[in-house]
């Protein structure tokens, strides 16, 4: 009766802990959003507060002012990251599977040479003259998908991963006539579900947050991602604001969002990636395999 009894207590305490950190957790988000809707002199002169004196939306006024260039920011992001990501993992996952392989002879010196490329890069000159002068794909979709995929970091992990699936699965499959494609898509891809669904999502990541292929190779704002257009939408206020303290007062400045309108562009940015989370964080633990070779 003790012994459950202290069981029980230590329950409690460690869910109270936990519910505590996650309270931390979201302090900052919380302080975001408070921030974004505040009156901006309330920020200059109070500071930054959890409750906001007073509720003020001139920062979204601001930036949704047209909300056609945010829409479209927004479609340019959600169109690369998506099909970056689809592409990534594809490659990712049918590389690592053929390095996996103990029966591949080549697969250590094809590893080392992915692994060399961590090591030593062909520099950003070379890389912008070859985007542009040879392949031509400045002011495209490709350029901002290109540079990102196929991380051979998430390779090696894919790899490190599928080396502990047992071989007699292969075996088994190649006995009942499988090939290749069938033994990747219908054994290696479901039993890899954990792994891809991670990797997949910290690939999302990269590219919803990637903004310096737009500054290099993207010249259209309508092919703006909305990273890289926060930044031109942030640079151009400062600029403003810079031009205006040399023959305006601090009275008719401080009306204008500076502060505010950051924090709204962090909400803006990311907002979409809080829900996208949740579904992806159930497969960030190890996949098991136990039972299937039965």
């Amino acid at each position: 009766m003790n012994g459950a009894r202290r069981i029980g207590l230590f329950a409690i305490a460690n869910h109270t802990l936990f519910i505590v950190l996650c309270a931390l957790f979201l302090v900052p988000v919380w302080s975001l959003i408070a921030i974004s809707v505040s009156h901006e002199p309330d920020i200059t002169n109070e500071g930054y507060r959890l409750l906001p004196a007073h509720l003020d939306f001139s920062a979204y006024r601001h930036l949704f002012a047209k909300p056609n260039v945010i829409l479209g920011a927004y479609r340019v992001t959600v169109f690369s990251s998506v099909l970056g990501t689809l592409l990534s993992v594809a490659i990712v996952s049918m590389c690592a599977y053929a390095l996996s392989r103990r029966d591949f002879r080549y697969r250590g010196f094809l590893t080392f040479l992915l692994f060399f490329t961590m090591l030593f890069h062909g520099g950003l000159v070379p890389t912008y003259i070859l985007m542009t002068n040879y392949l031509h794909l400045q002011n495209t979709y490709a350029a901002l998908i290109i540079p990102l995929m196929g991380s051979v970091w998430f390779l090696l992990i894919m790899r490190t991963f599928l080396q502990q699936l047992p071989m007699e699965l292969i075996e088994a499959a190649t006995i009942d006539g499988a090939g290749e494609w069938t033994i990747y898509a219908r054994i290696i891809v479901p039993l890899s579900a954990p792994v891809l669904a991670t990797i997949g999502l910290l690939q999302l990541l990269q590219y919803w947050n990637s903004w310096f292929p737009a500054l290099l190779y993207i010249n259209d704002d309508k092919l703006y991602p909305l990273q890289y257009l926060l930044q031109v939408m942030l640079r151009n206020m400062a600029e403003v604001l810079r031009n205006m303290e040399m023959g305006v007062s601090a009275d008719q400045l401080a009306p204008l969002p500076s502060e505010s309108i950051r924090m709204a562009m962090s909400v803006i940015v990311i907002g979409p990636i809080l829900f996208v989370f949740p579904f992806f964080q159930k497969y960030f633990t190890k996949g098991m395999t136990v039972g299937a070779i039965k």
